[in-house]
């Protein structure tokens, strides 16, 4: 499975981006995450859905602002992100799981895309 993410930007603070990733293969059956690195830091947990339309699990700080959706049919996994804050700054990452649980830790997940940055000023 290949992985492509896009839709980021640089926006200010309290202001919106839509994060997609697009996947070369089914993904209905894949638990599909987002992760975070910021410059100096590790790569950080922000979101994930389990297969199918299951469940959604998110990180505190994101909680209420972002919101992880998927179309099986598109193959594409999405990211609504609002009230963007300027300690959101990062390199964006999709990740795919075939176990497909939303799973919270990097080590799961076999797929990855190769990022899009976001830049949040403040």
């Amino acid at each position: 499975v290949q992985l492509q993410a896009s839709g980021g930007g640089s926006v200010q603070a309290g202001g919106s981006l839509r994060l997609s990733c697009a996947a070369s293969a089914r993904i209905f059956s894949y638990g599909m995450g987002w992760f975070r690195q910021a410059p100096g830091k590790e790569r950080e947990f922000v979101a994930a859905i389990s297969r199918s339309v299951g469940s959604s699990t998110y990180t505190d700080s994101t909680k209420g602002r972002f919101t992880i959706s998927r179309d099986n049919a598109k193959n594409t996994v999405y990211l609504q992100m609002n009230s963007l804050k300027p300690e959101d700054t990062a390199v964006y990452y999709c990740a795919a799981d075939s176990q497909g649980y939303n799973t919270v830790i990097a080590g799961p997940y076999e797929y990855w895309g190769q990022g899009t940055q976001v830049t949040v000023s403040s």
